[in-house]
């Protein structure tokens, strides 16, 4: 129709095989680990010749760079999509974003690697790919706000707490509940210490 904005095609299908090779190496990484992926098993999987991806991305690290945004986005979409069952009283509310945020790392230790670990050498995530894990903190900080949680060193506690319970489940007991089960103990040791109780609640 007259005045509809035309479509560019040519970008529309560059996306759209950026995110095969994307949803490729997430593949590898799932079932290979992380630093198991590499150009020729994704270019296999897309059914494209290695050299062909240099022209989606230059390295292998581009492709890490990419997952770790998109690693990020997925997580901003489940925690965006899981605040409709968010509880108003601040306790509890900080034990729903500390399991939020653990069963979404437990189910997919890779991408929880690529995540929160440095486990890849020479890999630092550009400023594109970091934008969206900043913009989680600062709505997890505004989130704690809410609740009389303000300090940098609370906010910086809580986050050590909550991956260091992650950490050590899928350590010592990957697909179990050791450590899940002790995550709002954990949580509730959090809130004694800095004086949070279930009378505040949000607004």
């Amino acid at each position: 129709m007259l005045g509809e904005p035309r479509r560019d095609r040519k970008t529309e299908r560059r996306a759209a095989i950026r995110r095969e090779i994307v949803d490729a190496a997430w593949q590898i990484a799932r079932d290979k680990g992380l630093a198991q992926v590499t150009l020729r098993d994704v270019a296999d999987l897309v059914g494209m010749r290695p050299p062909s991806l240099y022209t989606h991305f230059e390295s292998k690290n581009a492709i890490y760079d990419a997952m770790f945004g998109d690693a990020w986005t997925q997580y901003a979409e489940h925690s965006k999509t899981a605040e409709a069952d968010e509880p108003r009283t601040s306790r509890a509310a900080m034990r729903f974003y500390a399991r939020v945020f653990f069963d979404f790392a437990v189910a997919f230790p890779a991408r929880h690697q690529l995540m929160n670990l440095r486990t890849i050498p020479d890999f630092t995530p550009s400023a594109d790919a970091y934008a969206p894990s900043m913009a989680v903190m600062e709505h997890f900080v505004a989130r704690m706000a809410r609740h009389g949680v303000h300090g940098r060193d609370d906010i910086d506690l809580f986050v050590a707490i909550v991956s260091g319970m992650i950490d050590a489940q899928l350590a010592n007991d990957p697909g179990g509940t050791r450590w899940s089960g002790l995550l709002d103990r954990a949580v509730d040791m959090f809130a004694d210490n800095i004086g949070i109780t279930d009378e505040r609640s949000r607004p």
